[in-house]
């Protein structure tokens, strides 16, 4: 009877996990999960497996929230097993991206978000091929034109799914627009300027989880809203209208 009501609870907690859009909450009970023992963590990882290997569901920051919490909280056995099964990471970094990805999503995984901030930097300098015509390492905003629209959409995934949705371009943009497109307030809200000063790097930036929605990656306020602007309105995030 006790394992029938343990079942019960664990198919009452994936359901609701499937529902909610609610991320604290979410997180909650992926929490709850982890804590009531291996049996739990088990069913998390087969749940997991079963969405993103089985049914090969496209990968979303409620995987995400899983695979970061089971990583960092679950016991040895179940690690080792999460490592088997998704030995790269979560996203599968397609052969027709321009570059390789897989140390971003590393970084991004183990939350070094300070040196996946540095890394996304030079992505988007390669990938506007600048370190191989120009010898530069920042970007115009003639620049954000030729960007990639495959390879932009997975720098933003790989941010969003290994930061409980809070950080990449989109989660800026998105802010942006919220506040009417408004630049100061936009700094103001994601942390890069606090009492009309901008934040100075590298230590004035939060380089964990508990930055404010937008905080991550950064880009050059002190070079003018040009190169975020035209990022913003790139065509990657035409589907988002």
């Amino acid at each position: 009877m006790k394992d029938l009501n343990c079942n019960s609870i664990m198919t009452e907690h994936f359901t609701s996990l499937d529902i909610s859009s609610d991320i604290p909450k979410q997180i909650k009970m992926i929490k709850q999960i982890i804590q009531s023992g291996k049996i739990g963590q088990e069913a998390l990882l087969n749940f997991l497996v079963n969405r993103c290997i089985i049914q090969k569901k496209n990968v979303e920051v409620l995987d995400g929230l899983i695979f970061e919490l089971l990583y960092f909280d679950s016991v040895d056995d179940i690690k080792k097993r999460l490592n088997s099964y998704f030995s790269f990471g979560l996203i599968d970094l397609t052969s027709s991206l321009q570059l390789n990805y897989q140390p971003l999503q590393d970084l991004l995984i183990n939350q070094n978000f300070q040196q996946a901030d540095k890394l996304t930097q030079s992505y988007l300098c390669s990938l506007a091929n600048l370190d191989r015509e120009y010898n530069r390492n920042w970007l115009y905003f003639t620049d954000i034109f030729s960007l990639p629209t495959e390879d932009l959409y997975i720098l933003d995934k790989l941010w969003r799914v290994y930061s409980r949705n809070k950080f990449g371009f989109s989660i800026q943009r998105k802010i942006w627009l919220s506040i009417n497109c408004n630049w100061d307030k936009l700094w103001v809200q994601i942390g890069w300027n606090k009492n009309g000063i901008p934040a100075r790097y590298p230590h004035e930036f939060i380089w964990n989880i508990d930055a404010p929605d937008g905080h991550l990656p950064l880009f050059n306020q002190l070079r003018g809203v040009q190169v975020i602007s035209a990022l913003f309105n790139h065509s990657v995030w035409s589907g988002d209208e």
